[in-house]
């Protein structure tokens, strides 16, 4: 799971474009990628919604909204766990703060949250910067490991404090700004350094500066369980020790926070792609702190259709999520998946095939080779 999770959760890849202008995807498109990825083994229900300049074109829903083929299908309006779709969120909010000249990007984490020198939650606190959080080049070890966190406990509150404390025990992934490594961690450390510089949570400060200025009325940041998603959705399923199917509707609240907490809809999705992208929610210097590779991550594989189509995803047990835009921000295809079987990597790949079908369907296999 900690492997397949790192690869899913919160990356942006690039993928390409190289269809004719007037070439334009359509409804037909969506409903045959989501037909195909419904059919990929482990998915049980999958939906999805093309946006051309902020007018839906296409819709899709496919498989069972229940295991068993019950509950009909996921209503393609539905409310979805976008995971670490996340935390592209938290690191805009970050940076506005940083244009505001309320935060540096060279800024010790022990200056802005002394609380984590004062209690040792994270080690060598002093050297880290807030852009080594930002951009997984902290060092600071992950918590959401198998051996740390029990996803099949629905109930505990975990403070991000509590969570920070299981990241301290295990070994750090190298010098400060030294390398990339995944950490959920760094996340869970934005989040906190929002709360305490804008005076309030991060769910209302979600609300105040991303959902409610880009009309997204359906978006939250659950914090508590048992919260979990509003109205209909499709439910997504993990095998536990025993080897039996659980329902991970309710996935713990409180591990999201600003790593991977948010629950959204394909609509809304669109729209903050479509803002980021645009550049309406940050400057291109500050983008690009997000955007450009991390130091010392491993290079990606060679992009699909030319590198003008990029994919954010966010996965968790029981669900895979992503958001594909084209780089200008025009177009978006927003796809949620429901699971039956331990998570995989050859989910996001169908994912990624899905997209690139209706992104750039003139492509060889429709996923650009």
């Amino acid at each position: 799971m900690k492997r397949v999770t790192a690869g899913l959760a919160g990356a942006v890849l690039a993928f390409g474009l190289a269809q004719p202008a007037t070439a334009q995807p359509g409804a037909d498109d969506v409903r045959r990628a989501v037909g195909q990825l419904a059919r990929t083994p482990g998915v049980l229900g999958a939906i999805g919604e093309l946006y051309v300049d902020g007018r839906r074109v296409g819709r899709a829903s496919a498989g069972s909204r229940l295991l068993g083929g019950k509950g009909g299908k996921i209503p393609t309006d539905a409310r979805y766990r976008i995971g670490s779709q996340t935390k592209g969120m938290t690191a805009t909010v970050i940076l506005q703060l940083v244009r505001e000249g309320r935060l540096g990007l060279d800024d010790k984490v022990a200056d802005v949250l002394p609380v984590v020198a004062e209690k040792d939650l994270v080690e060598r606190a002093g050297e880290i910067t807030v852009r080594q959080l930002v951009r997984h080049t902290s060092g600071v070890p992950d918590w959401f490991r198998p051996n740390l966190v029990d996803v099949f406990d629905f109930t505990t509150y975990h403070r991000p404090e509590d969570l920070l404390k299981l990241s301290r025990t295990q070994p750090r992934t190298g010098e400060p700004g030294e390398k990339y490594a995944y950490s959920s961690a760094n996340y869970t450390l934005l989040g906190m350094i929002i709360e305490r510089i804008a005076g309030r949570s991060l769910a209302a400060e979600f609300e105040r500066r991303l959902f409610r200025p880009l009309g997204m009325d359906r978006t939250y940041l659950p914090i508590r369980p048992p919260q979990g998603i509003k109205g209909p959705h499709g439910h997504g399923y993990t095998p536990g020790p025993d080897g039996r199917l659980h329902d991970m509707d309710r996935l713990n609240a409180s591990w999201g926070h600003g790593a991977g907490g948010v629950i959204s809809t394909a609509r809304d999705m669109s729209a903050y792609r479509q803002a980021f992208l645009q550049g309406r929610l940050l400057p291109a210097d500050l983008q690009r702190v997000i955007t450009d590779p991390p130091e010392g991550a491993p290079p990606p594989p060679a992009p699909p259709c030319g590198g003008k189509i990029v994919q954010s995803n966010g996965g968790a047990p029981g669900f895979t999520s992503a958001t594909v835009s084209t780089r200008d921000g025009r177009k978006h295809f927003a796809i949620s998946t429901t699971l039956d079987a331990q998570q995989s990597l050859s989910v996001i790949t169908a994912i990624s095939k899905a997209a690139a079908s209706v992104l750039c369907p003139e492509t060889q296999d429709g996923a650009g080779t």
